[in-house]
């Protein structure tokens, strides 16, 4: 499939360099950002029947991982809320051209925090702390207004989106997972950014701001980084951006040779295995593990937790490509061939999200209609009972998506095997392992 390019259509090019559509669904991210911490913080106790915890963890999880990543990649990242407040703040405006002379610190971000290895960090403690956060809507309150201050006191200090590049949690797994997504940000003449005086896409111009976050588009090979904000197309003075269509996953082709990235993919691949074990298996002595935080038996689900992702995920595939031939480092090729498993953690979290969403999709209809619990009836749909759906299709389809993507992974695996030149074959019998297993937790 050749790539199409979506920006020469004039309706769509005029509709991404125009700052008004952006802003009006900015604003009502916003207002609906705003209204899920108050709901949290004072609507009902009860997880169920509260706008934070349904519209959050059901709702949007579901647009997020069944459609957004999968098929947009940073799309979310594009209309996200939670750097507006502190980027209007940095920028000194919502609107207006931008002023050269710096607003608050302005500092660079320093260089050992340039990595994600602190959006690792950040998405594991929300992993390990998921129990109470998915059932008790003041705890998701606080998180979700915890990470707004937190974007907006990063703004103050540092250049550009640091909150969105270095530490958000679900921009780290989403930056992982665009990789395979069909939308991407290029340049159209790399000759024409070389002979480009300025670098307006990066640095900002009177037709808008410098990209926020911190990339060049003229050197941008992958979706990993790219926030797709558009202010690279708004400021390029010879039309040299365009938005493509392309064949799913082209960003594997050439695999990463950086241990962050690397160490996300076991991250999320464990996360999905454990989650899948705990929300929906049927071990209660787990369960209350890991909804009793701060317990001596949480504490030891914590160690297990973190021992499965830091230790038995990357050992057991380090002792498979341990005697591939080859003489590139064992680090390198440690990284290289771990892309390989970015697809099969990705579709881990579409299964996973299949059997959670619509066992608990019911619960919006009621929630919308009193998303506080005060006994309102908005839209006479508060009684709605609970009521798992598409109970005759989830196992099917669950098994379908595990088959692609074992099939994905093993395609997957032979490029990046190609690449370091090294056999792909523990590579696909370690991800036909993981899958079996996964299999088993959710069947």
């Amino acid at each position: 499939m050749a790539k199409i390019v979506l920006t020469r259509n004039p309706f769509i090019k005029n509709a991404l360099k125009s700052r008004y559509p952006q802003l009006a669904v900015f604003i009502v991210m916003l207002v609906g950002y705003i209204f899920a911490i108050l709901a949290g913080l004072i609507g009902t106790p009860v997880g169920s029947h509260n706008f934070s915890i349904v519209f959050v963890w059901i709702a949007w999880w579901a647009i997020l991982i069944l459609v957004a990543v999968p098929f947009f990649g940073r799309g979310w990242c594009a209309v996200c809320p939670i750097p507006l407040p502190g980027e209007w703040l940095q920028r000194g405006a919502i609107l207006a051209p931008p002023d050269k002379k710096p607003k608050w610190l302005n500092l660079r971000v320093p260089k050992m925090f340039r990595n994600i290895w602190l959006q690792n960090i950040s998405f594991l403690l929300l992993a390990l702390f998921s129990s109470v956060l998915l059932t008790t809507p003041n705890i998701t309150g606080i998180v979700l207004a915890a990470m707004l201050f937190a974007a907006i006191g990063l703004s103050t200090v540092f250049e550009r989106r640091a909150f969105c590049r270095y530490l958000c949690p679900v921009g780290g797994f989403i930056g992982l997972y665009s990789q395979t997504a069909p939308i991407e940000l290029r340049i159209k003449d790399k000759q024409v950014c070389v002979t480009c005086e300025g670098k307006p896409c990066y640095n900002g111009s009177s037709a808008g701001y410098g990209c926020p976050w911190d990339v060049f588009p003229g050197g941008l090979t992958k979706n990993t980084y790219c926030g797709l904000c558009m202010e690279c197309i708004r400021t390029c003075p010879h039309d040299n951006i365009a938005v493509n269509l392309r064949p799913f996953s082209a960003d594997l082709a050439k695999p990463s040779t950086r241990m962050d990235e690397a160490f996300k993919a076991f991250i999320m691949l464990g996360s999905a295995m454990i989650y899948a074990g705990v929300l929906l298996g049927p071990w209660g002595t787990l369960k209350d593990a890991a909804y009793n935080v701060g317990s001596s038996a949480w504490f030891v689900y914590a160690i297990i937790f973190l021992a499965i992702i830091f230790v038995i995920l990357p050992g057991f595939f380090t002792l498979g490509i341990l005697n591939t031939k080859n003489v590139l480092p064992l680090k390198q090729r440690f990284a290289s061939l771990s892309t390989a498993l970015i697809p099969l953690g990705l579709m881990f979290w579409v299964a996973f999200s299949l059997s959670f969403v619509l066992t608990n999709a019911s619960y919006i209809l009621a929630a919308l209609s009193d998303p506080l619990g005060l006994g309102w009836n908005l839209f006479g749909t508060a009684t709605t009972a609970w009521q798992p759906m598409l109970t005759t299709v989830l196992a099917p389809a669950q098994t379908l998506v595990l088959v692609g993507a074992l099939i994905w992974s093993a395609r997957t695996a032979q490029k990046a095997a190609n690449e370091v030149k090294v056999s792909s074959i523990p590579v696909i019998v370690y991800s036909l392992i993981v899958t079996s297993i996964m299999l088993w937790l959710l069947l």
